[in-house]
């Protein structure tokens, strides 16, 4: 399985990078590695990999002078920018606990995940600033930088490194605790795509660091391969930036990658900069119309599964245009199975546990180190991946027989006409049935009046209702005029109440 990745790369640069288990360790190999190469910018500073790694040197300084101990936490309330990430990896290369909390929180929520998960420092964007009086920690401005250079801390790759919130789509925020092995094995197999990918590419941070997929794919992998990572404070105002950042690779959701497709569609692919050739998608389903539309532009649209609790990276898959509803193979040194239709995985990607929260710990974790993920999948006999629907979505029939909600949406994503789609439990004059809640693309509709937008996708939800058992099939129709509640990765929330 592992040479499916392993010959994506050219020999020459799979020869130069391997798994590095510790945040230390790959902070000082960056330094070394890539030396005078751009690693990171803001367009109007920019700082060599051997100026970026002496500035965390220099915040490390400054974070051993506030007298905490190794092993505390240290908060980070940023945008996505150099500070942020700077910030981020001094404290974990100074042997801290990084968090990065969502940029949406408002004060007292920071207060309170501060009290929470024990926080002992809390770094803030100046703009914040106000709003962050009265937490119960010591509070320093995310600029903070030392004049001397402060050496890494040696840590245990099983060591907590991040705390990651996580829930889902229907799920209450929990604190996943990823070591160092689990989120530096999610940054190493982020090197694997097709083609040459060492000191090759120029990517923005247009998803939060926050975010799992935003800070180790979109973040940390970029640092791996000697790439130049440009901050996005704004994600609107950097999206207008394409055309002259030029970037090569992307990494972005689902819907960020909709809403890329239809400004390529008003302007025409160069307003990507002329020079974008691969996107990497995830954190949500990837419809395969996306994928064709990209493949069009001669853009590779890339896809894979992962999780918070599985280090980010668990599947890729270079072969989207001829298995596009695959999430692809496992990578290296991992392990992935189905029990009773559910996705187990095992491997050094795999968390810690919840914090504070044994319970929850117990039911993610068994004790020979399985994750059970909630997902349900199934693995072809070529080995590639399938993702069928989450556990806890499932739908009880009358019948008793139990439904995937996703598994009914899957054949609406073909339809180019559909943006998304909702699949849930409803009723009819008490009686329980399948619904489907629609979000037209109204591009596809130029020209039509309301009632015609209703009709066609009603005859579309007859035509997949004629392929599905009985059961299974779709009683009540909306077409909705507003866009669905999302989660902070794009996800529609399966609670739209």
């Amino acid at each position: 399985m592992s040479e499916y990745f392993y010959r994506m790369l050219p020999e020459e640069e799979m020869n130069q990078v391997s798994y590095i288990p510790t945040v230390p360790e790959f902070v000082e190999w960056i330094g070394k590695k890539w030396g005078d190469l751009p690693a990171v910018s803001d367009i109007e500073n920019t700082y060599s990999y051997r100026e970026f790694c002496s500035r965390i040197a220099r915040r490390r300084t400054v974070l051993r002078g506030l007298g905490i101990a190794e092993g505390d936490k240290v908060a980070i309330w940023e945008r996505t920018s150099i500070d942020a990430i700077e910030m981020f990896l001094a404290a974990l290369s100074a042997g801290y606990v990084g968090i990065m909390l969502p940029t949406q929180l408002p004060g007292p929520a920071v207060a309170g995940c501060c009290a929470k998960f024990g926080v002992k420092v809390l770094a803030v964007r100046d703009e914040f600033s106000a709003a962050a009086e009265g937490v119960p920690c010591k509070v320093i401005s995310s600029k903070s930088i030392g004049d001397s250079e402060s050496p890494v801390a040696k840590v245990d790759k099983d060591a907590p490194a991040a705390i990651f919130f996580t829930g889902g789509t229907t799920g209450a925020p929990k604190g996943a605790i990823l070591p160092h092995r689990a989120l530096m094995r999610g940054s190493f197999n982020g090197v694997f795509a097709p083609g040459s990918q060492l000191a090759h590419h120029r990517q923005i941070g247009l998803l939060p660091l926050s975010h799992v997929f935003g800070l180790i794919r979109g973040t940390m992998s970029a640092f791996y391969t000697g790439s130049e990572w440009f901050s996005a404070e704004d994600t609107k105002a950097a999206i207008g930036k394409l055309p002259v950042i030029k970037p090569t690779l992307l990494v972005l959701v689902p819907g960020l990658c909709e809403v890329l497709s239809g400004l390529a569609k008003m302007y025409g692919p160069q307003f990507f900069g002329g020079e974008l050739k691969m996107i990497i998608a995830g954190a949500a389903n990837v419809p395969p119309k996306l994928i064709s539309e990209f493949d069009a532009m001669g853009i590779r649209l890339l896809a894979g599964y992962g999780m918070t609790e599985g280090g980010n990276l668990s599947t890729g898959n270079a072969d989207v245009l001829t298995r596009p509803t695959s999430v692809g193979k496992v990578y290296p040194e991992q392990e992935l199975k189905i029990v009773d239709g559910e996705i187990w995985m095992k491997g050094d990607n795999v968390f810690l546990g919840y914090y504070g929260n044994p319970e929850e710990t117990a039911k993610a974790l068994t004790p020979d180190g399985w994750l059970r993920t909630g997902d349900l999948g199934r693995i072809d006999e070529d080995g590639y991946v399938y993702i069928t629907g989450r556990i806890k979505n499932l739908i009880l029939l009358p019948n008793g027989e139990n439904v995937s909600p996703e598994a009914i949406e899957e054949p609406f994503y073909k339809c180019e006409a559909l943006r998304d789609c909702l699949v849930r439990e409803d009723s009819i004059d008490g009686t329980p049935v399948i619904a489907i809640e629609i979000l037209p693309r109204m591009e596809a509709f130029e020209g039509k009046d309301w009632a015609e937008v209703e009709s066609y996708f009603k005859k579309l939800v007859d035509q997949v209702n004629a392929t599905l058992p009985g059961t299974h099939r779709i009683s009540k129709v909306t077409v909705r005029k507003e866009d669905f509640k999302r989660t902070g990765s794009l996800k529609v929330s399966r609670n739209q109440q």
